[in-house]
């Protein structure tokens, strides 16, 4: 990634299937997507400690009338443990990554506020 360049960073449900040119799949939820294989998947890895705590996953429940508070909490556990996302970290520096999630809502989800976060520690 050159200087001053904003890493690629897509978001798409996993469930959606993989384009053929697709970037690099990391899938950001704590517990595996039901009824999906890990082949059907094609993940290049899964940032399972990246993801909300399950205290603050149960908590939220998709609710989008708690997606702003949902968002502080996860954003401060995020900047409390850095070291959760190196390796996506790593592999946004490598190249364009997808962060695939199963939540229903595309928009109240915990990988709006991961690439929001991961943008905000690559402009660093």
């Amino acid at each position: 990634m050159k200087r001053g360049h904003l890493p690629a960073i897509t978001i798409r449900r996993v469930y959606a299937p993989p384009a053929p040119d697709e970037a690099a799949r990391w899938l950001v939820d704590r517990i595996w997507p039901r009824g999906l294989t890990k082949d059907a998947a094609r993940l290049a890895g899964w940032a399972k400690e990246a993801a909300p705590d399950t205290a603050l996953r149960q908590w939220f429940g998709h609710e989008p009338d708690r997606f702003a508070k949902f968002r502080r909490r996860y954003l401060a556990q995020l900047h409390a443990h850095p070291e959760a996302t190196e390796a996506l970290m790593a592999a946004v520096h490598a190249g364009p990554v997808t962060l695939v999630y199963g939540a229903h809502d595309e928009t109240h989800n915990n990988a709006v506020v991961l690439r929001e976060y991961l943008l905000e520690r690559a402009r660093a």
